[in-house]
């Protein structure tokens, strides 16, 4: 915890809050039906996204040891709070550098994660090296835009819609594990695929 103090003390300018310049149609959604059981004196963007990435070895844990049913819930969970922390960044006024930064490295953590424990074992390999290795570009590009030309990427339509599809893809995964139903690994397959063509949308358009 000390720790912590330490590195918001050394780098306050990461914290500040920065202005909502875009509310999206779904933020609205989020803060009417969710965002209320999660006060503002407890909860902060920046402390779901920590949690995220806190909660992303407790999945792997789980599906590592075929706990596909409960780890199936904590995955969607864990996943959901990407949704949670950017609506509420955007409708509450507290994007921070932090966040921006930080938020895309979570989603690329759990959802690499699961590629290396279902997609290598269950799917073709290269598919699984087609994933890492987009995402690898995507750190990457932000990184090289954040050192040379001092801005943060954000995730577009495009990295959004990506998202939500391997997130779609890993839980139909599960379920097929789950229910021992091998039609339902080829349907993840297709979405993993779709997933991967708005990735590389995603990238042309400047996007994480």
């Amino acid at each position: 915890m000390s720790r912590i103090k330490y590195f918001i003390k050394k780098h306050p300018e990461l914290f500040e809050y920065l202005p909502s310049e875009n509310i999206h149609p779904h933020d609205h959604l989020i803060n009417r039906c969710f965002l209320k059981f999660f006060p503002a004196k407890y909860f902060t963007p920046n402390r779901i996204t920590l949690f995220r990435v806190l909660m992303t070895p407790v999945v792997f844990f789980l599906i590592l040891h075929a706990q596909y049913k409960v780890g199936a819930v904590f995955f969607l969970l864990v996943a959901f709070t990407d949704v949670i922390d950017g609506s509420m960044a955007r409708t509450r006024n507290q994007i921070t550098r932090f966040g921006m930064l930080f938020d895309p490295l979570a989603d690329k953590l759990l959802i690499g994660s699961m590629v290396l424990l279902l997609v290598f074992r269950y799917f073709d390999f290269w598919l699984g090296i087609a994933i890492l290795g987009i995402e690898i570009v995507f750190i990457a590009a932000a990184g090289v835009a954040k050192v040379k030309f001092k801005t943060i990427k954000m995730a577009n339509l495009w990295g959004k819609i990506k998202m939500i599809l391997q997130v779609l893809a890993v839980f139909v995964t599960l379920l097929a594990l789950l229910l021992d139903f091998p039609v339902l690994l080829s349907v993840a397959a297709w979405i993993f695929g779709l997933a991967i063509g708005f990735a590389i949308l995603s990238l042309f358009t400047h996007g994480i």
